[in-house]
């Protein structure tokens, strides 16, 4: 695939700042098919590092909020700032996603990369703690890691050289994930579908030089992405 706004990233700042699966070419696929307009205000829940927020201020031309609960914002503001990029483009916040700080209906659109998987298991969470706070017609973007065919009773060796089944629990299949959807009233799925770029996005993180991604490297080299996908889901507020 073609990603030329991802690729506006030198590599090593992307090596440096990714925690997983290439989030820039994530968030490109899934957001180069959305009907978000720019000066759109984005919540990007689950920024991590802060280089999705960065895609998305730069590239698309948002008003985003970057909100994680692990990452400080000082060090994600800096980061911003070494982009040419300012506090009226870009604001990053520590946030629990399950507690987000903002007023109801504020945002155009929620976009989460590689992290609705820790939250949205819970069948409640869409409709009591994210749904209220985009506006009517607004959407929902998650691009989030799966599973080609839930496999939770037989996991296959090559998922467990690297992880454990706690840890595969938070990966499911796209079956899942629309039944868990369609629990909650007042949004529709507009699109859900396997993402193009996993392979390419699974290459780019293995290739890192840190512990977490040596530590990923082993279930990719045995097989791992027969078994793994990655879902989009596109979601409109009612």
């Amino acid at each position: 695939m073609e990603f030329p706004k991802s690729g506006t990233f030198p590599a090593s700042i992307v090596r440096s700042k990714i925690m997983g699966p290439n989030p820039l070419k994530l968030a490109e696929e899934l957001l180069d098919g959305a009907d978000l307009a720019a000066g759109s205000v984005v919540l990007d829940l689950g920024s991590g590092t802060g280089i999705t927020s960065a895609l998305m201020a730069r590239e698309y031309g948002f008003t985003v909020y970057a909100a994680d609960l692990w990452s400080e914002p000082g060090d994600n503001m800096r980061f911003f700032e070494s982009l040419g990029l300012t506090n009226r483009q870009i604001v990053p916040l520590k946030a629990d996603a399950t507690a987000l700080p903002f007023a109801t209906e504020f945002f155009d659109a929620v976009v989460s990369i590689d992290s609705y998987n820790y939250f949205g298991r819970d069948p409640t969470y869409l409709g009591a703690c994210l749904l209220p706070l985009v506006k009517h017609g607004g959407l929902l973007l998650f691009s989030i890691p799966g599973m080609v065919r839930d496999c939770h009773d037989d996991l296959p060796a090559c998922l467990l050289a690297s992880w454990t089944p706690e840890q595969l629990d938070y990966m499911h299949d796209m079956a899942w994930w629309r039944a868990m959807i369609e629990q909650t009233e007042g949004v529709e799925i507009v699109d859900m579908y396997e993402m193009s770029c996993t392979r390419e996005a699974w290459a780019d993180w293995i290739a890192c030089d840190n512990e977490y991604a040596r530590g990923d490297r082993a279930a990719v080299e045995a097989g791992a992405l027969e078994f793994l996908n990655t879902i989009a889901v596109t979601l409109r507020r009612a």
